[in-house]
């Protein structure tokens, strides 16, 4: 099987059959993003847990649940992220978001490390269709928003 063949599939199989989508309490915040370009929408809730006063990036991603419309590729991208950042502490979590961020920008010429990415080296293709770039981002910019979003309040919850 080719490796473009196999990474279609990873995508198909995370699109047909979605990780952690429906919408979960508790959480600390939530995030709707957009994307203009094609309509892919996504409501996105986060809840951590732990680090000193929960605070820190040592804080661990308890649950990421969402809801969401859109493309296979924005689908997709939703349930592969939460596999890859539920029980990850938020740094962890952040240097996952900086891979799968370098690997949308590398126009089809990145190396992506699939002992980080796992299952996300599936968009490396993605990466050649600038208008698709998005769609694979929507649900990860959603995460990292409301992540920062559930920090900022913990922070001023704890002064």
């Amino acid at each position: 099987m080719k490796l473009d063949s196999m990474y279609q599939e990873i995508i198909l199989d995370h699109y047909r059959s979605p990780h952690n989508k429906g919408l979960r309490e508790p959480f600390d915040a939530e995030t709707h993003h957009i994307n203009p370009t094609c309509g892919d929408e996504v409501t996105l809730r986060v809840s951590l847990a732990g680090g000193p006063n929960g605070l820190d990036g040592s804080a661990v991603v308890r649950d990421v649940s969402y809801d969401s419309m859109g493309c296979s590729i924005s689908q997709a991208s939703a349930s592969v992220l939460t596999d890859l950042i539920i029980g990850k502490t938020v740094d962890d979590a952040m240097a996952v978001l900086g891979e799968f961020t370098a690997l949308m920008h590398s126009k089809g010429q990145g190396e992506p490390d699939e002992d980080v990415l796992e299952d996300a080296v599936a968009f490396a293709g993605v990466s050649q269709y600038p208008a698709r770039i998005k769609c694979a981002l929507l649900a990860w910019m959603a995460w990292k928003d409301a992540t920062a979003q559930s920090l900022e309040a913990k922070e001023e919850s704890a002064s």
